[in-house]
């Protein structure tokens, strides 16, 4: 299934009385994924981690988009403290749309306050938690959908459930491709568990491409020196495209009317770096349901967040049976 050659994000629906929830929303694919949804009218609330950036963000938004429906709340997915604090305080009833955005890219090694290492910590583990413990008012919606954002760079993943925590040292790069490969994991399991619940919740999976944002040059990579960061800089600048360009398959989506559940959206150019938003069939990883349910196993024992689905038949499983060092669960 393709999107339409002319799909952009003027074909966006009318997103009236939709409530929705954009992580990683103060800069990037996020901001510009919660702008579009609130200029159609969406309840747009913006999670984020830090305060100040959030606030900018918020102000901003507000002055593109007048009279949006916006609203800030902070949650930081490398703390599962956080991740439960920012669920057990939603008060909007419902949530029709969760877009699971934020992330950290390329980073040095280091630990969640978890005692996760930081890409799987945050990039899977805290987006596994914050999804499951929202599951109940995404559930209370008549349409609910999650749109997880994975990369085009998880092709390159040699996924090792044994390894997914740094125990057997860390490179960065693997650690990165291997967090981008769970999040597709998750949300075709996810889809999985719905469909098997016999629930009308929709899981999409998304991969941006090239996309300028400072996902390599801020947050834990600001630390990497001058050098570095000049570098980097030009060469996002002169390789990746427009940030609105990369925030398509998320728009695509999260507002697609006919799109079916467990859905992979990539860009259809060129090793999936560039291009206008399509529906991905033929990627392995989709078939790969024994290792996405392990994984799915793996991630309630080490958050401690249990999904209220039914859970599928898997084999036995190839860790061990307590968590690696540093992964107890809460």
């Amino acid at each position: 299934m393709r999107s339409s050659p002319a799909w952009t994000v003027h074909s966006i629906p009318d997103q009236s009385g939709r409530v929705a929830v954009v992580t990683g929303a103060n800069s990037g694919i996020g901001f510009v994924t919660a702008r579009e949804l609130a200029l159609r009218g969406a309840q747009v609330v913006l999670a984020c981690r830090d305060p100040e950036r959030g606030r900018l963000a918020l102000t901003r938004m507000r002055d593109e988009v007048p009279g949006a429906r916006l609203e800030l709340r902070l949650v930081d997915l490398g703390s599962l403290a956080s991740v439960r604090e920012f669920a057990a305080g939603w008060d909007h009833g419902r949530l029709d749309l969760l877009v699971n955005n934020a992330g950290v890219a390329m980073v040095p090694h280091a630990r969640t306050a978890d005692g996760f290492e930081s890409q799987f910590g945050i990039n899977h583990l805290g987006t596994f938690a914050l999804t499951g413990l929202l599951l109940p008012h995404l559930l209370a919606a008549p349409d609910p959908r999650v749109v997880t954002v994975s990369s085009e760079g998880q092709r390159f993943a040699r996924f090792d459930l044994t390894n997914l925590n740094a125990e057997r040292g860390y490179r960065t790069a693997f650690a990165y491709v291997q967090s981008k490969r769970a999040n597709l994991y998750f949300a075709m399991e996810l889809q999985r568990r719905a469909d098997a619940a016999g629930l009308r919740l929709r899981s999409m999976a998304v991969a941006p491409g090239l996309t300028r944002t400072n996902v390599l040059t801020g947050g834990a990579n600001s630390g990497r020196g001058r050098l570095y960061g000049t570098l980097t800089r030009l060469l996002v600048r002169a390789a990746f495209r427009p940030t609105p360009e990369g925030a398509k398959t998320s728009l695509y989506g999260a507002t697609a009317p006919d799109l079916p559940g467990g859905s992979y959206i990539v860009p259809d150019g060129l090793l999936q770096l560039r291009g206008e938003p399509v529906r991905r069939t033929r990627e392995r990883a989709l078939r790969d349901i024994d290792t996405a349910a392990h994984l799915w196993e793996l991630s309630e024992r080490l958050t401690g967040v249990t999904y209220a689905l039914p859970a599928r038949t898997a084999t036995s499983l190839p860790w061990r049976s307590s968590p690696a060092a540093g992964c107890a669960a809460e």
